[in-house]
């Protein structure tokens, strides 16, 4: 090899090095061949030591060159980074290479370099068979310089965003919030968790138009409350299950149907597919690189657990019959968060709803085609991270996971401050603990008081912004009660939150927060136990819009993206990055598809190419936002961009390079369990005793600490957090609310000398 210049690579291949005289300047040029590949690759890359890998500073930009042929679209120019503290480790796959039987030229941008990066060094990957040999590289930092900030709002709004409250209400009791490939937002509600809508029959949808702040309510055939959903590779909504029933005191508890729906965008209607194999009260809905939807837990049609796995294909534009999905027989929970990992694996988070987490570590990687379970370490007090948020943190290549907060509604905690971080990259991942969420202000009932101790918050939402930091926001103390008001900005860069505006609106149970497309953040929706909902509608500017002129996306070429290809648009001024963000399919602060996707750089001037990944586990397909953003954070107006399933692959586009991430777990490995029909769950699994109040009211079986167990406290804690009269259902008085036998809790009766 070259001075300074090492052979790399891993995995089952066939491969060979060679200096050849044929080369674009000198006497000699580098060329790796591989004649049989079953996975990996092999590199030639610059020798990572301190005499040969070129030295780099924290936040710079540098423009990587070379000339090269190759006879395979399997080939990559490939980035590694060292780390001042862990060493040397990939960092990320910068640019397919076209196809070249002549001298061709390359250049690519690289993201802003990490903070603790002191080197880097990279080279030529060959994923598939066949060459790519490579002459005269090139580095040069980028000097575009920052624009100015001209802050157009207040020193504070600048500083920490500013939240505004509009004044047209959502005209439903919406709990999931999908934002469509036209911009517009779909807002399900269903009966809304309201006993008089269902008992009614009356089930709704809105859509909200974000341009002109309109909504259109839209028929809905059947209660979607607690439905999952998840975006289709062609933009259509896929709405899967809901409540059959809700629960009965002394009978049984909620009920999830079979049932499966299609939303259509662009004619705002609803149609039915297919059944489903089994009912899903609280399902996931996690899309794969193929464009199919696979689907865990939630509860059956007899209120059991559903321990059946669903697959939705995009080939057959159905479920699948159960014989064709492969089973563990495993109860993932509600809700469970299953993140879709660069490989195809899924990485299940430990955020879930309602109760406590999965057996074991609370947390692992699902191999859907060994249909392996692995169990992951690390994770904090995994009993307590119902309704916690989980998020991919930009950008996606970097494949670590950020999980925040959580309570538990069976013994009802203070919520906590917990945040933990997984790297997905390492060979044995293990979550590591992260800093601790900023505190706010609580109303308990009284008016808002700071935050002491370790509370923290659950029902939290976490949102993925163009500037590559992360949003949280909203959240409530315990059960369904005792909304917290505190918002902070995540740096992964930093590993840092900063703290922002808080919603002036509570968001708890049943809330959504979710990015637009010009940048700004939409907050909807609270239920508190009392059974109210707060239709007031929250809109968050972040600082980075109060920073002056924005930049512009002039043009884009195409608006239909495959694979490893390169799509030139323009621009009205220098960017020091662009992205896909895949829109929010939100609901229970889960929404495990959403990623941030970076688009390395190759400019020229206004003409800026993008180099998407060819790794469709990385980016799956469908509809994305498309955001250019400037060296200073500040991001464009987002523009749509439809990246196409494989079936749109062609011959010559370079298949997925995937990487070995997480090969060398050394967790508890679980087979498919024996067949069975369902797993047993209380009927108390919301958190609620249904002795008391209509279905929409929910008594908490176990009250926040503080709260004695007579009926004087239990009483004045209820009307704190104004329950009004509460009806006992049946004769069962569980919580002694009822001592005088009337039929009322918390009457005048029962409140003498208890």
């Amino acid at each position: 090899m070259p001075h300074c210049w090492e052979k790399s690579g891993w995995g089952d291949n066939d491969f060979t090095f060679a200096t050849v005289a044929d080369s674009h300047s000198g006497t000699k040029a580098m060329k790796v061949t591989l004649t049989r590949r079953a996975d990996g690759d092999r590199k030639a890359l610059i020798t990572e030591s301190t005499d040969c890998a070129p030295v780099v500073g924290a936040g710079k930009q540098y423009d990587l060159g070379l000339w090269y042929k190759t006879t395979t679209p399997d080939a990559a120019i490939t980035l590694f980074r060292h780390d001042t503290t862990a060493g040397w480790q990939y960092w990320t796959d910068l640019k397919t290479l076209d196809m070249a039987a002549g001298w061709t030229r390359a250049t690519v941008r690289t993201p802003a370099v990490p903070a603790g990066t002191d080197r880097i060094t990279w080279g030529v990957s060959v994923y598939g068979t066949g060459s790519a040999t490579t002459d005269d590289y090139t580095m040069e930092q980028v000097s575009d310089p920052v624009p100015p900030a001209q802050c157009t709002g207040t020193a504070k709004e600048c500083a920490d965003g500013r939240w505004t409250v509009l004044s047209t209400q959502n005209p439903v009791r919406s709990m999931h919030s999908v934002v469509l490939k036209n911009g517009k937002v779909l807002l399900i509600a269903g009966s809304g968790n309201s006993e008089e809508n269902f008992e009614a029959g009356t089930f709704t949808s809105a859509v909200y138009d974000p341009a002109n702040g309109t909504y259109k309510v839209i028929p809905t055939p059947k209660d979607m409350f607690c439905a999952g959903h998840v975006q289709l590779s062609d933009g259509r909504v896929l709405v899967m299950s809901g409540n059959k029933a809700f629960p009965v005191a002394g009978g049984h508890g909620y009920e999830g149907y079979k049932d499966s729906y299609v939303f259509d965008p662009d004619t705002e209607t609803y149609s039915r597919t297919n059944d489903m194999n089994d009912g899903h009260w609280y399902p996931s809905a996690t899309e794969l690189g193929n464009g199919d939807i696979i689907s865990f837990g939630g509860l059956r049609e007899d209120s059991t657990g559903s321990v059946t796995a669903e697959r939705w294909s995009a080939a057959e534009q159905k479920w699948l019959p159960l014989w064709q999905v492969n089973q563990t027989w495993s109860y993932w929970g509600l809700y469970p968060s299953m993140i879709l990992m660069q490989d195809g694996r899924l990485f299940y988070s430990g955020s879930h709803v309602f109760g406590n987490g999965t057996p074991g570590t609370g947390s692992a990687i699902y191999d859907y085609d060994a249909n392996t379970t692995t169990s992951v370490p690390g994770l904090r007090n995994k009993d307590q991270r119902d309704q916690s948020a989980s998020v991919l943190l930009p950008p996606a290549q970097d494949q670590k996971v950020l999980t925040l907060g959580g309570g538990n509604i069976d013994s009802n905690p203070d919520a906590n401050r917990l945040t933990d971080i997984i790297d997905l990259k390492a060979a044995d991942p293990v979550y590591t603990a992260g800093p601790p969420i900023p505190q706010g202000t609580v109303d308990l009932g009284d008016g808002k008081v700071a935050q002491t101790g370790d509370q923290g918050k659950m029902y939290v939402s976490a949102v993925l912004l163009p500037d590559g930091k992360v949003l949280e926001t909203g959240g409530g103390l315990h059960n369904r009660a005792d909304p917290v008001f505190e918002a902070s900005i995540f740096d992964p860069a930093t590993s840092a939150f900063d703290p922002v505006a808080a919603d002036p609106e509570a968001r708890g149970y049943h809330s959504s927060a979710f990015l637009l497309p010009d940048g700004r953040v939409m907050a909807t929706g609270d239920n508190p136990g009392n059974g109210t909902w707060n239709h007031n509608v929250s809109i968050y500017t972040p600082p980075y819009l109060l920073k002056g002129t924005r930049p512009t996306i002039t043009s884009v070429i195409d608006s239909e993206w495959v694979y490893g290809d390169t799509q030139r648009i323009t621009v009205d001024r220098p960017i020091a990055k662009a992205e896909l963000i895949r829109p929010a399919a939100v609901t229970h602060s889960s929404d495990p598809n959403q990623r941030f996707v970076d688009l390395p750089l190759s400019v020229d001037g206004d003409n800026v190419d993008l180099n998407v990944t060819s790794n469709p586990d990385l980016a799956p397909p469908g509809w994305y936002m498309l955001f250019a953003v400037d060296a200073g954070g500040v991001p464009s107006v987002a523009k749509w961009v439809h990246l196409q399933g494989p079936s749109a692959l062609a011959e010559d586009t370079a298949s997925a390079h995937v990487h070995s991430f997480a090969d060398s777990l050394e967790g508890k490995v679980a087979e498919p369990g024996r067949k069975r029909s369902s797993q047993k769950v209380g009927t108390a699994v919301s958190g609620c005793d249904r002795h008391y109040g209509g279905v929409g009211v929910c008594v908490p079986t176990v009250f926040p600490d503080g709260v004695k167990k007579t009926t004087a406290s239990r009483c004045a804690w209820l009307k704190k957090n104004d329950y009004g009269r509460l009806k006992v259902n049946g004769k069962d008085d569980p919580l002694g609310l009822d001592p005088s036998r009337d039929g009322l809790a918390c009457g005048a009766r029962d409140l003498v000398r208890r």
